[in-house]
């Protein structure tokens, strides 16, 4: 569960935050009655995002079981790179998130654009949603309950938290916020990593291709399927999302898997810290605005 539940709790913090800058921007401007057309679009964008979980769903439970294999490699895979484009782009576009938003709101509800309101407050809600979709279908085809209770779970903790600071005043460090979730993020992406082309592996394998030494076990710990250490048992399974530990990992999974953690991680956290010296940390609050840097 604990994948699932960062993912979308990452996810739905920053829908909220997102629709929360719009309302509180139409509210500031004497357009508070137009707030009603935002709402419109997100409730089509969480639709919209319910339907594609599901088919995709439905389309990986009628493929063969080969056709399966490189699926789960396959949105692993998608998963890592569009994680990683998220990470990257909120590290260097966050700052400037809020005024972005309103100078786009302030141009369509000059306009009087009732139409437009709606497709922008869908169009960023659904992004998320999107995302979160193809985040989750990893998790979905190795355990769907697990991550649908995660799931859940992260996107109730996620509302929790935005009533919180939305409604009642409660003040977070979002630059703190998305940092340090940032970086367990880049770990469950590596491990992701690792995983998506595992699962290549065993799919070039079912197939009768040869991969050579590449293919072949970089190490084994005889660990018991049944033991909690397991990478399915109850403490293994949490070192397995989060640093992608598994008994047993090819030669390729592990090259992947700590190219990914060399590269990513130490870029990540330049990238925030060159952004800690050029503005303050992003903070949230309920009044006179919800957003506000300083």
């Amino acid at each position: 569960m604990i994948g699932p539940y960062l993912l979308t709790f990452r996810e739905g913090l920053e829908a909220a935050m997102i629709i929360a800058i719009i309302l509180a921007y139409l509210n500031r401007t004497q357009r508070g009655s137009l707030s009603r057309h935002i709402w419109y679009g997100v409730g089509f964008s969480i639709l919209l995002s319910l339907i594609l979980g599901v088919s995709s769903w439905l389309i990986y439970g009628a493929i063969p079981k080969s056709a399966q294999v490189l699926f789960e490699g396959g949105a692993a895979l998608l998963a890592v790179v569009v994680l990683t484009t998220m990470i990257f782009w909120m590290a260097t576009k966050g700052r400037q998130i809020r005024s972005e938003i309103e100078q786009r709101v302030q141009t369509i509800a000059t306009r009087g654009a009732v139409l437009g309101l709606v497709s922008f407050s869908f169009i960023v809600v659904f992004r998320e949603g999107l995302e979160t979709v193809v985040f989750l279908m990893p998790f979905l085809v190795s355990n769907t309950g697990a991550t649908l209770i995660g799931a859940v779970l992260g996107v109730g903790s996620a509302i929790v938290l935005s009533l919180a600071i939305y409604v009642f005043g409660m003040k977070i460090n979002l630059g703190k916020f998305f940092y340090y979730s940032s970086l367990l993020l880049i770990l469950l992406a590596a491990g992701l990593f690792g995983y998506g082309l595992h699962e290549l592996i065993e799919y070039f394998e079912l197939s009768g291709m040869e991969l050579g030494w590449l293919a072949q076990p970089a190490y084994v710990l005889n660990i018991a399927g049944d033991s909690i250490f397991h990478h399915k048992g109850a403490v293994g399974s949490i070192f397995a999302v989060m640093f992608g530990y598994t008994v047993k990992a090819e030669w390729a999974r592990v090259i992947v898997h700590l190219a990914y953690l060399v590269v990513a991680l130490p870029l990540v956290i330049r990238v925030y810290h060159k952004g800690r010296t050029q503005s303050t940390p992003l903070r949230v609050e309920s009044q006179p605005s919800l957003v506000k840097e300083g």
